[in-house]
C-alpha cells in the first residue's frame, strides 16, 4: 500500500529529527503507554516455540473459531477473561505489511514486542473495520491530543475527521470529561475542531454525523446549525437501564468512591484534592506521584466498591489523576449505537487506555478497537482507514 511505500521512501530515519513526528518515528516509538493485556502477552510468548508467521496464522484460526463459537474456544480456555471479536483479523497479511518496516519475519534473536503487536493488531483490524464502517469513536486525552490539552486549530486530526465524515462515516468523541447543561464547556476542549467546521461551512449533511458522548456515558451534544453543541434530550438516547438508574445510589456510589480513594491515598502518602460532579468523582493528586500509585488507587476502588442496585460505575487512572464515573463506555458505546443505527461489526473505538486500570477497556465489549500510545499513532492509522474506504469506493469501477 502506497502508506508503507511512503513511509519506506525516507532513507534518513534517525528519531531525533522532526519537531512534527514522521510515521516512522511513529511506529518506532513506544511513547508511555502502559502495556498490559494478556491477549497481546500471550501472542508475545508464542514466540517462544513458534516463528512470526507460525503466529499470526494460529491466531487467525483461533480468532476465527472464538467469533464462530465463544463459549469453550480454544482462546477462551487459554485466555480465560478474553472478550469479544468483531471481525475476523487477517494477523498474517498484516504480518507481512508490518513486516516490510520491521523485518519480524527475519529476525532470529529478538522476537516481537509489546507494542509491535499492538501494531499489527491494529493493521489488521483497520483493513477489517474498512469494509463495513459506520461510526469511529474516539478518545479524546492521549488520543486525538495530548493529555491534559485541548484541540487546537491545527491538530493534525481535523482534516482526518473532516474527511471521515465525507466518506458517510459518523464520528462520536468518547470521553470521560462531563459538564451537565454547560455544553460551552465542551466547546472549549473542542474549540480547534469547531473553528474548522464553521470556516469550512461544513453542510448539515455532515454536521448531523458528529457528536460528543461526554462522561463516559451521561451526556451526549450534537452540532447545530451555527456549529455551536448542544444537548440531545435524554430521552432520546439514553438506554432504558440508564433511565432506571436512582438519585440515591448514584449518590451512594459517589460518597463511597470518595472515601476509598481518600483512603487509598492516606495510605500511600499522597496529598490529593477531591473533585466531584454530578456523576463523576476524582483525585487530584497535589505532590509529584507515579503511575504506579495512581494505579494502586484505581485498583483499590474496583476491588472494594459495593455498588447498590448495580449502578455500573468506573473507576480509572487518567495517568495524572484517578477518577470514577457512573456508568462506562461500554454503555457510552451501546447508546450511541442504537441511537444512530450502527452494528458493533461497524463501530469502530480508538483510544489510549484499554488496561485494567483503564477506561477504554469496557468498549471492548461492543465494538472493535485500535489501542494507540499517542495522537500520532491515531492519525497514522486513520490516514490507513481512509485510503482503505476510499480505494473500497473505486475497487468496483476496477474490476
Amino acid at each position: 500500500p502506497s502508506i508503507w511505500k511512503d513511509l519506506l521512501s525516507h532513507q534518513d530515519l534517525e528519531l531525533q529529527r522532526a519537531s512534527s513526528v514522521a510515521d516512522a518515528h511513529v511506529l518506532r516509538r513506544k511513547g508511555h503507554l502502559k502495556e498490559q493485556d494478556l491477549f497481546i502477552e500471550f501472542i508475545i510468548d508464542l514466540h517462544l516455540t513458534h516463528s512470526p508467521i507460525e503466529v499470526m496464522g494460529k491466531m487467525e484460526r483461533w480468532i476465527r473459531e472464538h467469533i464462530e463459537e465463544p463459549k469453550g474456544s480454544r482462546l477462551q480456555m487459554l485466555i480465560p477473561t478474553l472478550g469479544t471479536f468483531h471481525t475476523d483479523l487477517k494477523l498474517s497479511e498484516a504480518l507481512m505489511e508490518y513486516d516490510l518496516f520491521s523485518h519480524i519475519s527475519q529476525r532470529r534473536y529478538v522476537p516481537p514486542n509489546f507494542a509491535e503487536v499492538r501494531h499489527i493488531l491494529n493493521i489488521s483490524q483497520v483493513h477489517a473495520s474498512a469494509e463495513h464502517l459506520q461510526l469511529i469513536t474516539f478518545d479524546a486525552d492521549g488520543t486525538l491530543y495530548e493529555d491534559g490539552q485541548h484541540f487546537a486549530e491545527d491538530n493534525a486530526m481535523i482534516d482526518l475527521i473532516i474527511s471521515l465524515l465525507r466518506n458517510n462515516v459518523k464520528v462520536a468523541i468518547l470521553t470521560a470529561a462531563g459538564y451537565p447543561g454547560e455544553p460551552e464547556k465542551f466547546e472549549q476542549r473542542l474549540a480547534g475542531l469547531l473553528a474548522r467546521f464553521k470556516e469550512e461551512s461544513l453542510p448539515p449533511t455532515l454536521a448531523e454525523r458528529f457528536y460528543i458522548m461526554g462522561g463516559e456515558c451521561n451526556y451526549l451534544c450534537r452540532l447545530r446549525p451555527d456549529y455551536r453543541l448542544e444537548f440531545v434530550p435524554e430521552a432520546d438516547w439514553r438506554l432504558e437501564c440508564m433511565l432506571q438508574w436512582r438519585q440515591e445510589d448514584i449518590d451512594k456510589v459517589l460518597v463511597d468512591a470518595e472515601h476509598l480513594l481518600v483512603e487509598a491515598a492516606a495510605r500511600l502518602c499522597l496529598p490529593i484534592e477531591i473533585m466531584r460532579k454530578e456523576r463523576a468523582v476524582g483525585a487530584l493528586p497535589q505532590s509529584a506521584t507515579i503511575y504506579e500509585v495512581l494505579e494502586e488507587m484505581t485498583l483499590t476502588v474496583q476491588a472494594r466498591l459495593d455498588a447498590p442496585n448495580d449502578i455500573p460505575f468506573c473507576a480509572f487512572n487518567g495517568g495524572n489523576d484517578v477518577f470514577v464515573d457512573i456508568g462506562n463506555k461500554s454503555l457510552g458505546l451501546e447508546a450511541l449505537m442504537q441511537y444512530l443505527g450502527a452494528s458493533g461489526k461497524g463501530t469502530l473505538h480508538v483510544g489510549d487506555r484499554f488496561t485494567s486500570s483503564g477506561n477504554d477497556s469496557a468498549a471492548r465489549a461492543k465494538c472493535s478497537i485500535l489501542w494507540v500510545a499517542n495522537p500520532d499513532e491515531t492519525s497514522f492509522y486513520i490516514k490507513m482507514m481512509l485510503q482503505d474506504v476510499q480505494q473500497r469506493k473505486v475497487q468496483p469501477y476496477l474490476e
